[in-house]
């Protein structure tokens, strides 16, 4: 059976998993830069199979999730050249099996319509997906499988970023848990103020989703943080670090 290579495309980093039927089997991550060329692309993918000892002639086909339009030449071009397919690239008019109830769909990132799909096919609905990325996006998914939207907040990091950018005595700091909020020192003061802040902020959000919703949700967190937030709280039910995957790998199915 041929492999399936799956690529999702965020504004921070790069993220790839080869899955064997329904396994992944290997991962790999590289940070989203603008400059790179196709070749640049097609080596590290190349380089990522061979470490998988995957051929690239086992790749079945390659499917793309991306809020990054500025690369998507280069690389969807290195796929061309150096696995010969055609990747598919999902958006808002893809088939997921999820309909979206939105003002405009096409607004929707690819992301989000992924997680969705990841999430509602494993877990069920009704659901709130947390994706902690660059930005941290929330999105409640009903049990008849309806995408009804969510809201967008600043991501951990660059919520620290802002502060320290704008602050002259401020130094820049590791995004590190806290336990109290009285603080002896600038470096915990910080951390603390931070960390706890957006825990307090992801809490406050997680409840006004169930109010509005009128639904008691099954909590779904995702990304690169959302483990550490997720140990933090009782309100987030599972972290799921391959969701994403997930929801390409059943797009995919859906589809072919």
């Amino acid at each position: 059976m041929g492999k399936l290579l799956v690529a999702d495309i965020g504004n921070t980093n790069i993220t790839f998993a080869i899955y064997d039927g329904d396994e992944i089997i290997s991962t790999y991550r590289l940070t989203t830069w603008f400059k790179r060329t196709s070749d640049e692309y097609g080596f590290m993918i190349t380089h990522f199979l061979n470490s998988a000892n995957v051929k690239k002639e086992d790749v079945q086909d390659v499917v793309i999730s991306s809020v990054v339009p500025k690369i998507m030449h280069s690389f969807t071009n290195s796929i061309r050249r150096y696995i010969s397919k055609e990747p598919i690239i999902v958006t808002a008019k893809t088939d997921t099996g999820i309909k979206i109830d939105y003002d405009h769909p096409s607004e929707v990132g690819a992301d989000r319509i992924t997680d969705a799909a990841g999430a509602f096919y494993n877990y069920g609905g009704d659901l709130l997906i947390i994706d902690f990325g660059t930005a941290t996006t929330f999105e409640y998914v009903s049990a008849d499988g309806v995408y009804h939207g969510g809201c967008i907040l600043p991501g951990l990091e660059i919520s620290a970023q802002a502060l320290t950018s704008n602050t002259a005595k401020l130094p820049e700091i590791e995004i590190k848990p806290q336990k109290t909020v009285v603080t002896k020192d600038t470096i915990s003061a910080m951390q603390s103020g931070i960390f706890n802040g957006y825990l307090g902020s992801v809490e406050y959000l997680i409840n006004k989703f169930k109010q509005e919703t009128g639904k008691e949700l099954k909590v779904i967190a995702t990304g690169g943080l959302g483990r550490v937030i997720s140990e933090h709280t009782a309100m987030i039910d599972i972290y799921d670090a391959n969701l994403t995957f997930k929801g390409l790998k059943r797009i995919y199915d859906r589809n072919h």
